[in-house]
């Protein structure tokens, strides 16, 4: 047993038993180091011991920050990485596919170097299937069994724990199934729910479902969950932000959900962390559940 808070209580991912909300550290590039090392130890105060990031996220700068704030790190903390793009810069989408095997592999070297870590406790493989932004094309349109092939070799050799798969539909999560693929971190959130039938798969095999984009797409013009007016109304009468209503019909909607929202603020991220404390009425859940998608 452990004292430690457990925000939105206890799930699993792989072999590991985490908080059900996680953090998402893409964001930590933008504010200084000190405020980015502040928002990873209020992470971990607040209970959060499964953390998202990627070498291209920065790049790398968002790994040498985590190793900065939470190095020597704790013993229950799950550092979830992903490889498959490479870091451009450039805006709205700062990233470019990188999916050859070879890039994969430098992809992890370089996760375990700025990590500071001899093994990377779980790695998705992060494909271009689905979801909006970055696309694959030429040389960079590589077969999936060639890539999973790299990533078993990778674990084979203890430089990753597990594996897991993003931005797939459920087609290729059932070819991944035979790897023992761990986790699908797919877009998914109230407003879009395009992968659905993907979450359902990730149920009946018991594989935990982290959705990116929970309350909607970041890039400027597409609809966010905060401004939908029923998580608006709900929100109100139990006292709670839109977003945090957001968070928590995701909680709600699929017990194998494991969230990773993401922010550069520390008030932000209590705001994240609490939702985690919300249980919506069937009510509630009913009239979210019925929000046009």
């Amino acid at each position: 047993m452990t004292d430690k808070p457990q925000p939105g209580g206890v799930g699993r991912i792989g072999s590991s038993t985490v908080a059900r909300v996680g953090y998402g550290a893409m964001q930590l590039f933008e504010p200084s180091e000190t405020d980015a090392v502040a928002v990873l130890r209020r992470a971990v105060e607040l209970g959060v011991n499964h953390i998202d990031t990627a070498s291209f996220y920065g790049p790398g700068e968002v790994n040498r920050r985590i190793r900065a704030a939470l190095a020597p790190y704790p013993d229950d903390l799950v550092i979830v990485s992903k490889v498959g793009a490479r870091f451009t810069g450039e805006r709205p989408i700062p990233l470019a596919a990188a999916q050859r095997p070879a890039e994969l592999r430098a992809a992890v070297e370089s996760d375990l170097s700025q990590l500071g870590l001899d093994c990377v406790p779980v790695v998705n493989l992060r494909r271009m299937d689905v979801g909006i932004g970055v696309g694959a094309e030429g040389d960079q349109l590589v077969d999936l069994d060639d890539q999973l092939a790299e990533m078993i070799a990778l674990r084979d050799e203890g430089k990753i724990g597990a594996i897991g798969v993003s931005s797939v539909p459920a087609d290729v999560v059932r070819r991944a199934l035979p790897v023992g693929i761990v986790c699908v971190q797919n877009p998914y959130s109230l407003l879009d729910r395009e992968q659905e039938d993907a979450l359902e798969l990730c149920e009946a095999e018991g594989i935990a479902w982290v959705p990116y984009f929970p309350l909607g797409s970041a890039i400027p013009g597409f609809p966010k969950v905060v401004d939908h007016p029923v998580v608006i109304e709900v929100a109100g009468e139990i006292g709670a932000t839109p977003a945090q209503v957001g968070l928590a019909w995701l909680l709600a909607h699929a017990p194998s959900t494991l969230l990773i929202p993401g922010t550069g603020s520390a008030a932000h991220l209590d705001e994240n962390i609490g939702a985690g404390d919300i249980t919506l009425s069937a009510d509630a859940v009913a009239r979210l559940d019925a929000v046009a998608t």
